[in-house]
């Protein structure tokens, strides 16, 4: 399992696919790991240098004191980068990876080709949402509320015919640290994304689940029209497109990336 050290973090990562293709990072929405673009990554790596990593906070990579903010996180990419010596890269984020991603866009966009930022918003939630959550959390762990987060992650009728997957997408959630999510979490509390979108040059597409509560597709529109000339798709899945509408969130981030 390789490890990059940037200069305050360790991060977990895997690199699949050709090793003088062109780079895309995948970056993971809350409470996931690199598993959760297991549906992404065959496909990809055949035209790509797919370059997963586990967020601050998650997985394997090191868990520092919190609260954290999209700007550190979004640094952390850069941080990774720079220590594998990849000068430019495509994107692809979803939920908070969307929101480190539009940061990127903005204040990074030289490091970076094209961006896909997926089921997530300039502004996510409410302060008394994000709030219940992280208190809910600390007292009683990440565990008590999995149940609920399966819910907006999936919708029902996927949950009914892939209760496998959707067993598993529980255990990756289970296994991220008290600490790491709720720190986590706060920097999706604290974030309003909407004064940067005008900053971002790069072509952006935007993905959104038609039966998504937490990222509504009209949050995904809104998204889409603050950035210039961005594409926006609406697939037939919940939070996480990406697994849901597995099929077809690949297609439209590969015609996105060859256009």
């Amino acid at each position: 399992m390789p490890f990059a050290d940037t200069k305050d973090l360790r991060i977990h990562y895997r690199f699949d696919g050709p090793q003088d293709a062109p780079v895309i990072v995948l970056s993971n929405s809350l409470g996931a790991d690199v598993s959760a673009w297991e549906p992404q990554v065959p496909e990809l790596a055949r035209r790509f240098r797919v370059l997963r990593y586990d967020s601050r906070g998650h997985g394997l990579t090191q868990v520092t004191p919190g609260p954290y903010a999209i700007a550190q996180l979004a640094g952390d990419v850069v941080g990774l980068l720079d220590a594998l010596q990849v000068g430019r890269a495509q994107f692809c984020g979803l939920s908070i990876g969307g929101q480190v991603g539009a940061w990127l866009g903005a204040h990074e966009g030289t490091r970076f080709e094209r961006l896909a930022l997926c089921n997530t918003g300039a502004r996510i939630g409410t302060l008394e949402t994000w709030n219940a959550r992280i208190e809910t959390v600390r007292t009683e762990g990440v565990r008590s509320i999995t149940g609920p987060l399966m819910e907006r992650w999936f919708s029902a009728a996927f949950r009914e015919r892939s209760p496998q997957v959707v067993a598993r997408a529980r255990a990756m959630v289970e296994g991220t640290s008290t600490e790491g999510y709720v720190a986590c979490c706060a920097a999706v509390r604290d974030a309003d994304l909407g004064d940067d979108l005008a900053a971002i040059r790069r072509p952006t597409l935007v993905i959104a689940g038609r039966h998504d509560p937490a990222t509504t597709p009209e949050q995904g529109r809104a998204l889409a029209a603050g950035i210039a000339g961005a594409r926006f798709v609406e697939l037939e899945a919940a939070h996480l497109s990406n697994v849901e509408a597995a099929e077809a969130f690949t297609a439209a981030l590969l015609g996105f990336l060859a256009a």
